[in-house]
């Protein structure tokens, strides 16, 4: 299976859902949507400074994808339990009375034969009108997310977004932008990779790649492999098999000046399982930097647990247990292909990026440090 590229170049948890909804402040909302292969998740926000207040929020893991890997379809049982939980956040905006958002589904309906049939399924039955987005654009708001996690000595950026059907992997370079405008050149990405508006320091996309592995599908290819030291193995090198066109691949960067940062269910909760969270706080998690041994060190215990033990450790919980051996593959790929002192761990995506995106283009945010 072929990585997507530009021309030229889990268990099922219960929902989780913020408690009751925040006394709203000034300005509009914003809401931002993102069906993906595992989950579905909301925000609803607004503008605040240079950032946003999110007022309310959902999640739920639907498992839409399941069954994809082998049919090519979406199931009906998966498509149903979706569409419960999108009423759920259709009586949420609302309730809020949201009237700018932008609701996006990824991989599993990137590659579903039915999935118009399930877009329109989707609108008949709550009135929500979900757009698909090219890999592309999804790279492109999983790098705006982090914008606020970028040290302002970071000359060469990796941003990594492992989802549940793909992985998205972007290269920027930073070197042509004075340190003070850093994050804000990344965060005018929201109009596109090569886009440069006139008289704006650049940063400039070196390359940028979505290979259709994520913690879901890559665990389905080797899911009759039986033995679990063997199946982590070959579900990592058969990941960095399918990086070897990229272009930063081979070569050699210095490391002070280079920064990855990771943002996934798996690069968080490795960061937990590190700190020894046995109840999540993302506080502790967002903005942590991790060293490659740390990572290791993670990676290492998850396979000296085994898959019954994996299952009992709160560090890990119900809702990654299953899926948590194949995120590790990736970013154990990862940090073998660009070895770095330091691994940056953003609890943000797409949703955030999709937020981002939408105050910027309306000129809400204000201008100033993240």
């Amino acid at each position: 299976m072929a990585p997507m590229r530009p021309k030229g170049a889990g268990a099922i948890p219960k929902s989780v859902e913020s408690a009751a909804p925040k006394p709203l402040e000034s300005g509009p909302l914003y809401a931002a949507l993102d069906l993906g292969t595992n989950s579905c998740r909301m925000l609803i926000a607004h503008p605040k400074g240079s950032q946003f207040h999110v007022v309310d929020s959902y999640s739920k893991s639907v498992q839409l994808g399941i069954g994809l890997e082998s049919t090519g379809r979406l199931s009906r049982s998966s498509m149903q339990r979706t569409i419960q939980a999108l009423k759920t956040c259709q009586q949420k905006l609302r309730r809020h009375k949201v009237r700018k958002m932008r609701l996006v589904a990824t991989e599993a309906c990137r590659r579903a034969q039915n999935a118009g049939d399930f877009i329109a399924k989707v609108k008949r039955e709550t009135g929500l009108a979900l757009e698909i987005i090219p890999a592309e654009e999804e790279a492109r708001l999983a790098v705006i997310s982090c914008a606020p996690l970028v040290s302002a000595k970071t000359e060469q950026l990796l941003v990594v977004d492992i989802g549940g059907g793909s992985t998205e992997l972007v290269w920027i370079d930073l070197s042509d932008v004075p340190r003070k405008h850093r994050a804000r050149a990344i965060m005018g990405m929201h109009r596109g990779f090569g886009h440069v508006q006139s008289g704006e320091p650049a940063a400039r996309v070196v390359d940028w790649i979505s290979v259709p592995l994520g913690v879901a599908t890559l665990k389905d290819q080797f899911a009759d492999v039986e033995d679990d030291a063997a199946r982590f193995a070959l579900m990592s090198w058969f990941f960095e098999e399918n990086l070897a066109d990229f272009t930063p691949y081979q070569d050699v960067q210095q490391r002070e000046r280079f920064q990855i940062v990771g943002t996934s269910g798996t690069v968080t909760t490795v960061a937990a399982s590190h700190l020894g969270l046995r109840r999540y706080d993302r506080t502790k998690v967002d903005g942590l930097r991790m060293s490659s041994e740390q990572i290791d060190a993670v990676i290492r215990d998850y396979l000296a647990l085994g898959p019954e033990g994996r299952r009992r450790d709160p560090r890990i919980g119900q809702d990654r247990q299953a899926l948590i051996m194949s995120g590790s593959a990736i970013l154990q790929a990862l940090l073998r292909c660009w070895p770095t002192d330091r691994l940056s761990v953003a609890d943000r995506g797409l949703r955030e990026g999709l937020l981002y995106a939408q105050m910027n283009a309306d000129g809400v945010l204000e201008d100033g440090p993240f």
